[in-house]
């Protein structure tokens, strides 16, 4: 077994060197990885307030035609049965 206390100096100065390194880099990724998150949850974002408005104009849209085109319906059939049934009653 290796003891500690034999290791040289220069050895566990380069040691600890390198595993600084390695942290910086590890740490210089990691922010990159976290800027890129950011990017993605702004884009998410973006879509998400874009699926909001295409879907509120949707709704007025459809409200119109349920204010409109439905009460167009019942008329156009209220006309075509109306000689039917004025031939029934009379």
């Amino acid at each position: 077994m290796v003891d500690p206390s034999d290791a040289a100096p220069d050895d566990i100065a380069s040691l600890l060197r390198e595993i600084r390194d390695d942290q910086r880099v590890a740490l210089a990724l990691q922010r990159e990885q976290m800027a890129m998150h950011q990017r993605q949850l702004d884009r998410v974002e973006r879509i998400n307030d874009r699926a909001e408005a295409i879907q509120g104009r949707a709704a007025r849209a459809l409200r119109l035609v349920v204010l409109v085109a439905l009460p167009l319906v019942a008329l156009l059939l209220a006309l075509m049965f109306f000689p039917y049934l004025s031939a029934l009653f009379a």
